[in-house]
């Protein structure tokens, strides 16, 4: 291989490009390169050129960190599923690397090139992450576990955004069940929530505790027009600001006819086939303004007593003839 062997591994270390980010704190990624320089180089390489070699393959993954700075793209962090799938393209290319047996100079040339290629496919990872998970609540506080690619760190962060999260209006027809739903789509991927409190809030601004717990919404059965006005949820973490507020206003409307109940309760199962997947989060992200549907259990049952009893007493009737 000749003295010109220590030129060509510079060489090729300084065609990567500047950086892409944290794959060196991937404990595997780490037991990869251990493997590579104590079971494959010494049947594939020259002992002499071994640890030049693997002083420049460490120091070009550890580069993966200096990637500039820019909010749209790399802010020196990354969450754990970025991480994963970057270091999964890095090792699935190496074991291709050492299951082909090459050798030598071809064998430099290759590991060289695909550590230049899989630091642009960590660049696009990044990117992604910073564009679509990195913070990805709208409004609140979102406690988000994040890695720093300059130490290798795990910790939370707080994704800080408005309090306020809107106002829902909501419209429900006396005699049915009110639901105010809180949970927003970004809460399963928080950390450190703690419970939902749900509030009646009176026209002197003071409030009353209606419920505190786990579950993201208030049902209030067979509403009456004392139920109208405002409510206000909040959502509370281990720190001392909550995770999210919502206001709901209320509204009462009279109670539906007859003909009103059986024409909603058609329409509801005409629209079951398209409908039936959609979970309770639904009401909180819809328009604003909503009518919740009427209790149909209920009715149905009064119908069926009500026929129970016109069958028994034609029944009393046709003995009392006979």
């Amino acid at each position: 291989m000749g003295p010109r062997f220590p030129l060509l591994v510079a060489a090729l270390a300084s065609c990567l490009p500047p950086a892409l980010g944290c794959v060196i704190c991937d404990t595997k990624v780490v037991e990869a390169l251990k493997s590579l320089e104590m079971d494959y180089l010494p049947g594939h390489l020259e002992t002499e050129h071994h640890k030049n070699l693997m002083k420049r393959v460490n120091q070009a993954v550890q580069d993966f960190k200096d990637l500039p700075l820019d909010e749209d793209s790399y802010m020196g962090v990354v969450d754990e599923p970025t991480l994963e799938k970057a270091s999964w393209s890095l090792l699935k290319d190496l074991k291709r690397i050492t299951d082909s047996d090459v050798k030598g100079e071809l064998f430099v040339k290759e590991l060289f090139w695909m550590l230049h290629q899989q630091k642009e496919t960590f660049a696009r990872y990044v990117a992604l992450f910073q564009k679509d998970a990195f913070c990805p609540n709208k409004c609140g506080m979102m406690l988000q576990t994040l890695i720093w690619c300059s130490n290798c760190q795990k910790q939370v962060h707080a994704c800080r955004k408005s309090m306020d999260c809107g106002e829902r209006n909501v419209k429900v027809h006396e005699m049915e069940d009110m639901i105010l739903d809180c949970e927003l789509n970004w809460h399963q991927a928080s950390q450190g929530l703690t419970d939902y409190s749900f509030y009646r809030v009176w026209r002197n601004k003071s409030e009353t505790l209606l419920y505190k717990g786990k579950e993201p919404t208030l049902i209030k059965t067979m509403v009456e027009p004392k139920d109208a006005g405002t409510y206000r949820c909040q959502l509370g973490t281990v720190k001392s600001s909550p995770a999210t507020i919502i206001r709901f206003h209320v509204k009462v409307l009279p109670k539906r006819t007859m003909e009103e109940t059986l024409s909603s309760n058609s329409s509801n199962r005409s629209g079951m086939s398209w409908g039936s997947n959609m979970s309770s989060t639904t009401l909180q992200s819809s328009p604003s303004s909503s009518t919740q549907s009427p209790t149909v259990e209920t009715m149905l049952r009064s119908l069926l007593v009500g026929l129970l009893i016109w069958g028994f007493v034609v029944l009393i009737a046709s003995i009392v003839i006979l």
